[in-house]
């Protein structure tokens, strides 16, 4: 069996890497290629392109980079139109993915798109491309399936397959010991995000916020999980250079999970990692900014009231969310140390979030694995 398997980010290259697993348990002679990250890459996909050139985000900054972007997509697409692919699997990255998928299938490639673009919450009118590119849409979240079904396009809802992964009671005084952390103190995960704009936007305010915090109480330590060596020079150059050195300030690589597990409470860029905190039952402060242009054209398209996932699927407030102007050091601080000062407040929202948990707990993989092999069975 050929798939063609395109992963934009990180998060992608997880959910990449679990469909791969399943499907070589029923195909071990199964070839994969495509677009890839390190964890796909140990599970032997081949990459034709490094995932790292499709890691972009906002509008202004993907339109910074279109022609080379377009340049990918048409090479990738012009490889697999020659070399056909029982299936192509793209992984979120819609406004790549679905581009390629829609010009695969009209070359009678069948394709699958797994993770839902947030149609439910703005630019719908994306439906009717997804209806031309994809001949499944593999979707988490329940409310996501009776959205597709009611447009009548083919949908699995497979669950996260992150709810399996991390158990609905985390350990953290195991996590502390994994990561050498005092079981005594206080801890605040400090997660600015893994992509390079996040960091360049975020990291400044967050780094305000943890001083914020550790003038309220000089016991607090403060952890952060990098992807690699050139995050983790940034971060102790940031430290150093705004005066915060003297912050204890514990950077580990690659190890987020510990992290989120180890923390008391978490501070947040929005995004999947959010969903991952919430399934390690953690209070968290979410927060985001992008370029002001980009802000003013999404806040007239958006029609859901919150960009965190913990929000969305419980549709109310659970967390609090400082994006753009709201994003300030002594706003973070506040809230973070409101979740630290509020112990009632926190064991509320761990039974809200182990309630979601429960929701979203699926064999994803496998049931991801199994819709696709019966695409590619069907006629």
């Amino acid at each position: 069996m050929h798939i063609g398997i395109v992963a934009g980010e990180a998060s992608g290259d997880l959910l990449g890497a679990d469909i791969i697993r399943a499907i070589t348990r029923r195909f071990p002679d199964a070839v994969f290629e495509g677009i890839a990250g390190p964890q796909m890459e140990r599970e032997g996909c081949r990459a034709i392109f490094p995932m790292e050139r499709l890691s972009v985000m906002g509008l202004t900054e993907v339109a910074g980079r279109y022609f080379e972007l377009l340049g990918i997509r048409n090479r990738l697409a012009q490889h697999f139109i020659s070399h056909p692919p029982d299936v192509f699997i793209g992984i979120d990255a819609p406004d790549f993915n679905l581009g390629l998928e829609k010009r695969l299938h009209a070359h009678k490639i069948k394709t699958v798109h797994y993770v839902s673009p947030q149609v439910w919450a703005w630019r719908e009118y994306r439906l009717r491309k997804i209806r031309q590119s994809t001949d499944l849409m593999l979707v988490l979240f329940p409310f996501e399936k009776d959205y597709y079904t009611k447009h009548g396009i083919p949908v699995t809802c497979v669950g996260h397959p992150l709810a399996r992964k991390i158990p609905l009671q985390p350990d953290k005084d195991a996590a502390r010991r994994r990561l050498g952390l005092p079981l005594d103190k206080r801890v605040i995960a400090i997660m600015p995000g893994s992509r390079k704009m996040e960091i360049d936007r975020l990291l400044d305010h967050f780094l305000s916020a943890a001083a914020y915090c550790f003038r309220q109480d000089n016991g607090l330590r403060f952890i952060c999980s990098v992807l690699n060596e050139n995050t983790r020079i940034l971060i102790r150059h940031k430290l150093e250079e705004s005066g915060l050195a003297h912050l204890p300030f514990t950077l580990f690589s690659e190890r987020s999970h510990d992290v989120l597990e180890a923390a008391d409470v978490a501070l947040l860029a929005s995004g999947t990692i959010t969903l991952e905190a919430m399934l390690f039952k953690r209070p968290m402060v979410v927060a985001y900014r992008v370029n002001q242009l980009t802000y003013y054209l999404l806040k007239s398209l958006i029609k859901v009231k919150y960009v965190s996932l913990p929000n969305i699927l419980a549709g109310r407030a659970l967390v609090p969310e400082c994006l753009q102007a709201d994003c300030t050091p002594e706003r973070l601080g506040q809230e973070l140390m409101r979740w630290l000062d509020n112990p009632g407040a926190v064991t509320g929202l761990e039974q809200e979030f182990t309630d979601l948990h429960k929701q979203l707990k699926l064999e994803s993989a496998e049931l991801a694995a199994d819709s696709i092999i019966e695409l590619v069975a069907s006629e």
